[in-house]
């Protein structure tokens, strides 16, 4: 068992979860719940696969992601209405897959050998990806476009760190948790304190 099957694992029930939950706002039936979080659990580490030409795609060599995801839809399904807020939890929810999605995706570039520039690029896409497409799907405003929320910056923070650290040691479960802690923590600071990244702000043109 390695580092990016227990990462992908938990990202894939996680990010699961929440997108049963956006299924939920979107009143879909129960089939519409299992395709919604399975797009959600998978999206973003499929991509990852693609590019770095895994083969098998990690869902394919190990089945019990889909089977993990399908039990958070189900799951989900029946016990939904009990949240005061889903809204609240799915953006919680997200935040902490996030988190270990950036992980697992720099674990995996990583162990393939991959430069410094696609490890971090692979951790951004595997975290990032999944939750972009959850939304689309639901025609909700994708978190990860929210203006001037940190997301793609936490996710970009993280996997750099880890990166970085995984270049002076050789222990990979540090560099690894400390990517999962950095993201969550810059990810739940934007969510809880607004902190933000400058937008832009257009101008009249000059005459």
């Amino acid at each position: 068992m390695t580092w990016v099957f227990v990462l992908d694992h938990a990202s894939v029930l996680i990010f699961a979860l929440s997108g049963a939950l956006v299924a939920s706002r979107a009143q879909l039936d129960l089939i519409g719940f299992m395709f919604v979080a399975a797009l959600t659990a998978v999206g973003g580490g499929t991509v990852r696969d693609l590019f770095l030409d895994r083969n098998p795609i990690f869902w394919i060599a190990e089945p019990s992601n889909i089977a993990v995801a399908s039990l958070a839809a189900i799951t989900v399904f029946f016990t939904a209405h009990r949240f005061e807020s889903r809204l609240k939890v799915i953006v919680w929810l997200d935040a902490l897959a996030l988190a270990i999605a950036v992980s697992a995706g720099v674990a995996a570039a990583h162990a393939l050998g991959q430069t410094a520039t696609i490890t971090v690029i692979m951790g951004v896409i595997t975290g990032c990806l999944g939750g972009l497409m959850r939304d689309v799907v639901c025609n909700e405003v994708p978190l990860v476009l929210k203006q001037g929320e940190l997301y793609i910056t936490a996710a970009l923070a993280g996997a750099l760190a880890a990166t970085l650290a995984l270049n002076l040691t050789d222990v990979v479960w540090g560099p690894l948790a400390a990517c999962t802690a950095l993201t969550f923590a810059l990810r739940a600071g934007s969510i809880a304190y607004g902190w933000h990244i400058p937008v832009y702000k257009p101008r009249p043109p000059r005459s």
